[in-house]
């Protein structure tokens, strides 16, 4: 291995990657230091609100399935987004399902 590369542990599932990586697509970690940022709160999962809205609103439910998560029956249901193609269909538990 060169001086630009870099060997990592990969985790089961990125078992098909390849463990030697060049070193410009590796970046230290910082913890965050509680004492000076004592005030900075966890920001809410931005992920779900992004997505939700640049999906737009619900065209309509196509069907659901029920599955099971941590011994407990959850329902989940494909949603069709109005303007979006039949790709951007997104499943999604009860409670999360946009403009309900």
């Amino acid at each position: 291995m060169g001086n630009n590369a870099v060997e990592v542990k990969i985790s089961e599932e990125f078992s098909r990657k390849h463990p030697v990586m060049p070193d410009s697509l590796v970046n230290p970690y910082h913890q965050t230091d509680e004492e000076k940022f004592s005030k900075r709160k966890e920001a809410p999962s931005s992920e779900k609100l992004i997505e939700q809205d640049s999906l737009g609103p619900v065209k309509r439910i196509l069907r659901s399935v029920k599955i099971e998560i941590n011994g407990k029956d959850h329902r989940q249901y494909l949603v069709r987004f109005k303007s979006q193609a039949e790709d951007r269909d997104k499943w999604f538990p009860e409670q999360d399902i946009p403009d309900r």
